[in-house]
Order: structure tokens, then sequence, then C-alpha cells
């Protein structure tokens, strides 16, 4: 059961996400593209870690808050670009959360436990900032994997997942291979494994 306070941040995160003109439909109903994508995290963290603390509940939820504010085409679309994209993205997420972390009475430590997570500081090395990424990477697989493949080739695709599977746990790595995927994405993750 979540908290009364948790609630509301999840309402105000969703708010602020349903301004998202982006659109996705699942399971016959259509949803902003990021308010989708949030409520799929934090099944996933319930679903793979489901004694998380509150903070880990907030940086789950918000992980991709205000996404669509700044489009991908304005960066180089090289793989620079793509690196530098992201990491104003990470910048933004924080700078979104933040004040409505603030506004309903979180205390500093959470606050900068949610920004630490967003701005995913030290992988591999921080159990907390780890669960995030696995979380991210398990959502990856289960609902955007398959369509992501159909728009590039093999060889691009094998090269995505080998980097996915490098930024996942061994934990995370056995719950993804559980997740039912096609024929074609289960080959995909044999092959960048390999």
């Amino acid at each position: 059961m979540y908290s009364t306070r948790l609630q509301q941040a999840f309402a105000q995160f969703d708010a602020y996400n349903a301004a998202d003109p982006n659109q996705e439909t699942s399971e016959g109903k259509t949803y902003p593209k990021e308010v989708l994508y949030a409520e799929r995290m934090t099944k996933k963290l319930n679903d793979y870690a489901p004694n998380s603390p509150e903070y880990m509940q907030l940086a789950v939820r918000c992980q991709h808050i205000g996404r669509w504010e700044i489009a991908r085409n304005t960066y180089p679309m090289d793989r620079a670009g793509y690196l530098v994209w992201r990491s104003q993205l990470k910048i933004h997420h924080t700078q979104v959360a933040e004040p409505i972390l603030r506004h309903l009475g979180y205390d500093e430590q959470t606050v900068e436990q949610v920004k630490a997570l967003l701005l995913k500081k030290q992988l591999k090395q921080n159990p907390d900032t780890q669960l995030i990424e696995d979380v991210i990477c398990l959502v990856f697989v289960e609902f955007y994997l398959d369509d992501f493949a159909r728009q590039h080739s093999e060889e691009k695709m094998i090269d995505i997942v080998r980097k996915t599977l490098k930024k996942i746990s061994p934990k995370g790595i056995e719950a993804a291979l559980n997740i039912p995927m096609t024929d074609q994405v289960k080959n995909l993750i044999l092959q960048a494994a390999a």
C-alpha cells in the first residue's frame, strides 16, 4: 500500500506527463506515452522488488518525466549526439521532479536520493542505481524491444541488446529471460549474450 504522499507524488508526476503529445495504445486504451511508461515502470518495480523504499518508488515513477520536452532530433543523430541528449534528459528529469517532491514536503535526503537515481550515479557500484537500471531494462525488453527490433537492422539490434545486457544485473538477466517474448527478440538476446 502506498502512502498518501507517495500517491500524491504519482498523481503529480502523471499530471505533468499527461501533457505529452505522443500517444501510445495498450490493451485498447490510448495514453500519453510517458504516463504509460511510468505506470509500466511502477508495476515492474513492484513485481521485481516489491519492498522497495519510497525514494525508489518515486524515482521509478518519474524516470522519464517531461521526456518529450527535449526532442532527440535537436541533437546530432550520431552516438555522440545521443549521449549528450541522454545526459541532458537526466538533468531535465531532476529539474522537473525536484520541485514536485519539495512541494509535497519530502526531506532533503529523499530528494537527493531520487535525483541521484535519475542521474544514474554509480551504476554497478550502487545497488539502488542498479535496481532502477534493471527495472528500466526489464520494461524495455517486455514492452519496447520487439517494436524497436522491427525498426533497426539485426546487427544494430544485437549491439543494442549487448549494451543493455551489460547494464543489467545477473538477477535482472534472469528476470528478462522469463519475460514472454517473440522468437525474434529471444534470438537477439541469445546472439547478444554469446
